[in-house]
């Protein structure tokens, strides 16, 4: 449920993330706050900034960054449809999303796997190689 106008500049940033469900307890999401991994209006913010409608969130979450518009507010945490009426993502983010995916999984591809477990020579060669490079 949405909060009135009049009580919506009572919402704190690490509150609407975990009640939108970007993280799973508030202490996590005031981490990744603090960490700067997390920008309000494109600008570093505090885990106790009020949330306005219309604001443009930023978050690094793991490999993947996502753009935010603030649509509600609320408070509550609920299920994950209701959850996602809060913001909607922009189109460059989702573009940037998915080509990064996609260049994540060709690289992924590209690398074959050895074709068998170094023996112990192997290892003693690697280790030997690691120590005169400075590894």
């Amino acid at each position: 449920m949405a909060v009135t106008n009049a009580d919506e500049h009572k919402i704190r940033l690490d509150k609407w993330l975990w009640a939108a469900r970007f993280y799973k307890t508030r202490g996590l999401a005031k981490e990744a706050i603090e960490g700067g991994k997390v920008h309000y209006n494109s600008q570093r913010a505090k885990p106790g900034k009020m949330v306005e409608t219309g604001a443009t969130v930023t978050l690094r979450l793991g490999w993947q960054e996502k753009i935010v518009i603030v649509d509600e507010i609320s408070d509550r945490r609920r299920g994950a449809p209701e959850a996602q009426k809060l913001y909607h993502e922009t189109e460059d983010s989702v573009k940037k999303r998915e080509d990064l995916a996609w260049q994540r999984k060709t690289m992924q591809t590209a690398q074959l796997p050895p074709a068998r477990r170094p023996s112990k020579k192997d290892r003693r060669t690697i280790q030997k190689f690691r120590d005169q490079n400075g590894l």
